[in-house]
């Protein structure tokens, strides 16, 4: 034996004489979603029932020499179970086809949350800094009293000052 055939950290090498046809997965997926979606509609319920009342009522109205299930309805019983044999997986792989879109949708919402999120915390913060800001500016109110007050400092300033009344002694010389 060679080295690298006892060595187990290396595959072996295999050949494969056969190969193998890789079908079209999605082409698949689509007929066996719209096979199951066929299957769960009244239509189709009212196609097997039609086709089961015609059986049994053929081989049971019907004579003898021209009844193709002769026992009592063995091969209807064999065509239903092939019938469910076949519907079972197809079923299941549409479930599995619709779980991954699930999932992928699923996903993407999470992803547009986490951005949504990110965008009302930035907004949050960008309205307290706002408010943060106005209450460091100063208010209509504050503005108008300060500039009455300012008025009435120019308003004292601007009138004319009394004149001071003679005292006694003015009075008295003139």
């Amino acid at each position: 034996m060679s080295e690298t055939r006892d060595r187990l950290d290396q595959p072996r090498e295999v050949r494969r004489s056969l190969r193998r046809h890789r079908g079209d997965d999605d082409r698949f997926g689509v007929f066996a979603e719209r096979f199951a979606r066929f299957m769960g509609t009244a239509r189709f319920l009212a196609y097997m029932t039609a086709f089961v009342a015609i059986w049994i009522a053929w081989n049971f109205l019907a004579p003898v020499d021209l009844r193709f299930d002769r026992y009592p309805f063995m091969y209807l019983t064999l065509i239903l179970s092939l019938q469910a044999s076949y519907a079972a997986p197809l079923i299941l792989l549409a479930q599995n086809r619709q779980e991954q879109r699930d999932k992928v949708i699923a996903e993407q919402d999470r992803q547009a949350n986490a951005r949504a999120h990110a965008d009302m915390e930035f907004l949050a913060r960008e309205v307290a800094s706002l408010r943060m800001t106005a209450g460091e500016m100063a208010s209509r109110d504050f503005i108008r009293s300060e500039l009455r007050g300012l008025r009435d400092d120019l308003e004292e300033l601007t009138r004319p000052e009394p004149e001071p009344e003679p005292s006694r002694e003015a009075r008295a010389e003139s």
